[in-house]
């Protein structure tokens, strides 16, 4: 019963075939360009915007990692010292570990010529630089209370604070303006996903609009054509007083006839 139905169905001609196929192409590439937009949105949330909330975490935790530094060469003695140096390695790890978790990213480049890896690198090597001048302000505070006299611990201290004001605050500084960079260009290459994707939502509307137009067009004009009219045959009917009417075609159709004729 299936296969006499589908047979009882028209056949569609080339002209809605065509237009079957337009309809078909316009929604493939609309469905096509929302997909890729998609993607962009989903990329920035995934890698651009947390990738922000994760390089704020790191100057924040960079600026704890500061803080803590100045609380211990403060400390009044070992048992404060060692309890407050003891979050260093901690902090230090979970600063190394929100770069290595960026750094798995997709890095990218944007428009402007700005590097995401270039200016990660810089990050990296002024952190390394960081936690080098760290390392030797906290031996000279590990020495100071391990000193044999207290002159000699106290120009341990002085010369600890020294250098983590002349050496290691420099580099933190280096440390604050690398981060700095590196979030302007993960706002600029952010900046350059949602310019694609504003090109992609024109360029797919204005296919569609020219798309709709042809579409109603062709509906239009190659429509079906119309059935030629057939010749209008005027209907033979009695007079009121029972006459007949002769009409051109029955007058053609008696002198065809001899039977008409003699009637």
């Amino acid at each position: 019963m299936t296969r006499r139905m589908i047979g009882l169905l028209p056949r569609p001609t080339w002209k809605q075939i065509v237009v079957s196929l337009l309809i078909a192409g316009l929604g493939l590439l609309a469905s096509r360009a929302l997909s890729q937009v998609n993607q962009d949105i989903t990329l920035m949330y995934a890698e651009y915007t947390l990738g922000a909330t994760e390089l704020a975490h790191i100057s924040a935790d960079v600026i704890r990692f500061r803080t803590t530094i100045i609380r211990a060469l403060e400390a009044q003695t070992r048992q404060d010292f060692e309890r407050i140096t003891s979050s260093l390695p901690d902090q230090r790890a979970r600063i190394q570990h929100s770069i290595d978790r960026y750094a798995a990213a997709s890095l990218r480049v944007s428009r402007s010529g700005r590097s995401e890896e270039d200016d990660l690198h810089a990050v990296k090597e002024s952190l390394d630089a960081y936690f080098q001048a760290y390392s030797k302000t906290m031996l000279l505070m590990t020495q100071m209370w391990t000193a044999a006299t207290p002159t000699e611990a106290a120009a341990l201290r002085t010369q600890a604070e020294h250098h983590a004001a002349d050496n290691a605050g420099p580099k933190l500084i280096q440390v604050s303006l690398a981060l700095d960079r590196l979030l302007e260009t993960v706002a600029d290459v952010a900046k350059d996903m949602r310019d694609e994707g504003t090109q992609t939502l024109r360029e797919t509307s204005s296919t569609l609009i020219v798309g709709s137009l042809l579409i109603a067009a062709l509906n239009l004009f190659l429509g079906r054509s119309p059935e030629p009219g057939r010749p209008a045959e005027s209907p033979v009917s009695g007079s009121g007083n029972g006459e007949t009417v002769l009409t051109p075609r029955r007058v053609k159709q008696e002198y065809a006839d001899p039977a008409l004729r003699q009637n």
